[in-house]
């Protein structure tokens, strides 16, 4: 049998000691303690965040009503998302795929990309590593009670004062918002 593929730098190096101070993450969705964050019309549930994975990733639930999905943007990590419930249309370098639930799909770090949910509802996993982009959607966005609680509706100004918001954060965040 052949011997595994390693990069160089991993090539014969032991596996470190187990980091006692690390515990178990378990996290339930449905959580009231969970921080649960309203942004772009999204409800967002924060499952892990960078503070339980050592920074490695985080990983978010996202449910996202008809129309919702964020902007065009792109960051420098990687990010992918698993279909859990419904339909949504990626839009990956200007080339759009729609995506059915039990689909993952992965987004290359700086690649441009957006989605939308063009049904009803949908409900998706998105692993961000390394870990950061919880603490921009906790930064940008809305506290909700819940993981079902939708995304209250901005008013125009509103809406203009969050894009203003998150266009100046976006850079500490390793992201950048495009232009649609």
């Amino acid at each position: 049998m052949p011997e595994p593929q390693h990069p160089p730098s991993q090539a014969r190096q032991p596996i470190p000691a187990d980091d006692l101070t690390r515990k178990l993450s378990l996290s339930d969705p449905d959580d009231p303690s969970l921080p649960h964050v309203a942004v772009v019309g999204d409800t967002y549930t924060l499952l892990l965040s960078g503070a339980q994975t050592n920074g490695k990733y985080c990983l978010i639930d996202m449910t996202v009503p008809q129309c919702g999905g964020p902007g065009p943007h792109r960051h420098d990590f990687e990010e992918m998302f698993h279909l859990l419930e419904g339909e949504i249309e990626f839009t990956f370098r200007s080339e759009k795929t729609v995506v059915k639930a039990g689909t993952t799909a992965n987004i290359p770090a700086n690649a441009p990309h957006f989605f939308t949910n063009m049904g009803k509802s949908a409900r998706m996993l998105c692993l961000c590593t390394p870990a950061g982009m919880e603490e921009f959607f906790l930064a940008i966005g809305k506290p909700v009670d819940s993981r079902t609680s939708p995304a209250p509706k901005p008013t125009p100004q509103e809406q203009q004062e969050f894009m203003k918001k998150a266009a100046a954060l976006a850079p500490q965040y390793r992201t950048e918002l495009l232009k649609p």
